[in-house]
């Protein structure tokens, strides 16, 4: 078995459970556009005065879905796995997105669908990133863990693309608006058969005494037995022991540690710190700018083009920048371009201010290309990080608790975010972009104080990285025990016998 072989396994299965994030950023993006179409309207009887209150209704009930529903996930992917959560989550939005596309004539059913819906989501945000970082080879577990983002910004320009099409090329009828919604249904069985298929989080095996299932699940996942694969399959069990032996009869206390309390406040403060770059202002208020420079009736269009260069940035750094810029270097250089483009726009909307009348002016066409560099600075960094250091900063023993905490506190602040973005545009203007640029070059003094960097290390020398001196695992006499035979003892204590 080559390493190509395990390389391709582990980008395979890290992508089939990122369908849960397009699934969430498809949920998301579709539902806005469909509340523009008059058939939409007219199926679930409510007045033109009334799609602002359901448009903040459906946006709303699904980050709540999504938001308790991280609390539940939390102790059942902990007893019973990463594969039957994602399972579970498949399930659970599929219900709600069949319910979704039924034309019920109810916007109370069409409510509790979101609902319902949110917490398949939800539940899934949890879990992908915990098996990705769990699955992942270390030296690219940055690029696998950005794939939570890309496949975001995918499922983003998707909705863009099928909104655009149903309502250029159909007439206005129940299908239009059924055929984006019922489209879920098609990633969301994916994910869930796809899940029934694959290997368990060995990790998560071993932390639940099921070694020999765990070497196999690794040994399958990294393309074959070798002495790598010994190697950290002794480093997986040496952390998980001294982890037990220091803790044990310990739970949730662990997470007030002092190690574990600095490593929950990064986790926390980087999720609100993705809503304090702008970027979900930028999205309210990218359409409002596309229509007033000049863009007419191509604003579905230009807002198309505009889920592309989503797609291609964050491709191009889970390709080629997060291994080797780093993840501290992303937070860093990303906060500091964002925080420029804010200030820029905010200077040409203050002085400039975009009128639809005046056509697409040389002051419109920069505002445009500062969106869509945001857009791209956004998408390298502050996008796909913090998916991918919550996910590896956390010991085995609480790293359902950790990921929950920060999974929660993204919805929280997403929801809050979504709904004080409109109000302080239409309060501050110009304003909300100078906000925006003060935050994140607030960001850029955090980051550079307080985010480690953790490229090229694996799960279990984050303790040492963390100075978590009691449970840190001394690596290179872990790895030379196994060269020496120590994995065999673990791997064979019932038949002696070990399988090259």
């Amino acid at each position: 078995m080559s390493k190509a072989l395990g390389t391709f396994r582990a980008v395979y299965l890290v992508a089939l459970c990122c369908v849960g994030s397009f699934l969430f950023a498809y949920d998301t993006g579709i539902v806005g556009g469909i509340l523009t179409f008059s058939s939409f309207q007219e199926d679930f009887r409510y007045g033109a005065g009334q799609k602002a209150t359901v448009g903040s209704n459906s946006t709303s009930l699904l980050q709540a879905g999504a938001f308790f529903s991280c609390f539940f996930i939390w102790p059942f992917t902990a007893r019973f796995g990463r594969r039957l959560s994602l399972v579970l989550a498949s399930t659970i939005f599929c219900i709600g997105a069949i319910v979704q596309t039924i034309n019920t004539h109810s916007l109370g059913a069409f409510y509790a669908a979101r609902v319902v819906s949110g917490i398949g989501v939800g539940m899934a945000t949890v879990v992908i990133p915990m098996y990705s970082a769990e699955m992942a080879p270390k030296n690219i577990r940055g690029m696998l863990g950005s794939m939570f983002q890309f496949f975001f910004t995918l499922g983003v320009m998707t909705s863009y693309w099928i909104d655009y099409a149903v309502s250029e090329h159909m007439e206005p009828s129940t299908a239009q608006w059924q055929i984006p919604i019922g489209l879920q249904l098609v990633p969301g069985g994916i994910l869930g058969l796809g899940m029934l298929l694959t290997k368990e989080s060995p990790r998560w095996l071993a932390k639940k005494g099921r070694r020999e299932d765990a070497l196999k699940s690794l040994s399958w996942i990294r393309g074959g037995s070798s002495p790598e694969v010994d190697e950290e399959f002794a480093e997986i069990l040496a952390s998980i022991e001294e982890e037990e032996r220091l803790t044990n009869g310990v739970t949730w206390k662990e997470l007030v540690l002092p190690v574990n309390r600095m490593r929950v406040f990064l986790i926390i403060a980087l999720q609100i710190g993705v809503q304090l770059t702008g970027n979900t202002s930028l999205a309210y208020y990218a359409p409002q700018v596309f229509a007033a420079v000049g863009a007419g009736q191509n604003t579905l269009l230009i807002t198309g083009f505009f889920g592309v260069v989503k797609v291609v940035s964050c491709l191009f750094f889970l390709l080629f920048l997060v291994e080797r810029i780093g993840r501290r270097g992303s937070l860093l250089g990303g906060a500091f371009l964002m925080g420029t483009y804010m200030l820029i726009i905010a200077v040409l909307t203050a002085t400039h201010p975009p009128s639809a009348s005046q056509g697409l002016t040389p002051t419109g066409i920069a505002s445009l290309t500062m969106i869509y560099l945001e857009a791209m600075s956004y998408n390298i960094s502050w996008g796909p990080v913090p998916w991918v250091y919550m996910s590896e900063i956390f010991p085995s023993r609480i790293r359902e608790a950790g990921v929950a905490i920060g999974t929660s506190t993204q919805w929280l602040f997403n929801f809050v975010f979504s709904q004080v973005t409109p109000h302080a545009i239409t309060n501050l203007g110009w304003k909300t972009f100078l906000m925006f640029c003060i935050f994140n070059y607030s960001l850029v003094v955090f980051a550079w104080f307080f985010i480690k960097e953790t490229k090229g290390k694996s799960l279990e020398e984050m303790e040492a990285l963390f100075g978590a001196t009691a449970t840190a695992i001394d690596v290179e006499a872990v790895h030379a025990k196994a060269k020496q035979g120590g994995v065999v003892q673990v791997k064979t204590a019932n038949n002696n016998k070990r399988d090259d």
